[in-house]
């Protein structure tokens, strides 16, 4: 359980983060469009684990990778933005956050459930 001043970090992070990857995110992995879903911060405020979504590419872990390769620039952005708001500068990383990707897959196979009609049927019960 996380305490009430780590998710008012986290959240802090997640706002001014996703700023930073509109605005420097196209130069290091391109046509990708990530999305910051979530930031968990651990108990010391010494790290920031940010969880990203990637759409419009094929290999989403590529991106991840180059996230985390390219994390002093995004830092030194990031920093900018929060410098006042902060008192310790987390150190950043990068995971896959596969949740929406699951949820699609799972709606795909209820509808080819249903479509082949293997779902039962209301009078049933």
């Amino acid at each position: 359980m996380e305490s009430k001043r780590q998710l008012q970090v986290g959240e802090l992070i997640k706002r001014n983060f996703g700023t930073v990857l509109q605005q420097k995110g196209s130069y290091i992995y391109g046509q990708a469009f990530v999305t910051v879903t979530n930031v968990r911060m651990t108990p010391d405020f010494g790290l920031a684990k940010i969880y990203v979504s990637v759409y419009n590419v094929e290999d989403k872990e590529s991106v991840v990778k180059l996230l985390n390769d390219h994390v002093h620039p995004l830092k030194s952005a990031l920093v900018q933005r929060i410098r006042k708001h902060v008192r310790r500068i987390p150190n950043i990383h990068f995971y896959m956050d596969e949740t929406l990707d699951e949820m699609f897959e799972l709606n795909q196979l209820f509808d080819r459930l249903h479509a082949e009609n293997k779902m039962g049927s209301k009078e049933e019960e």
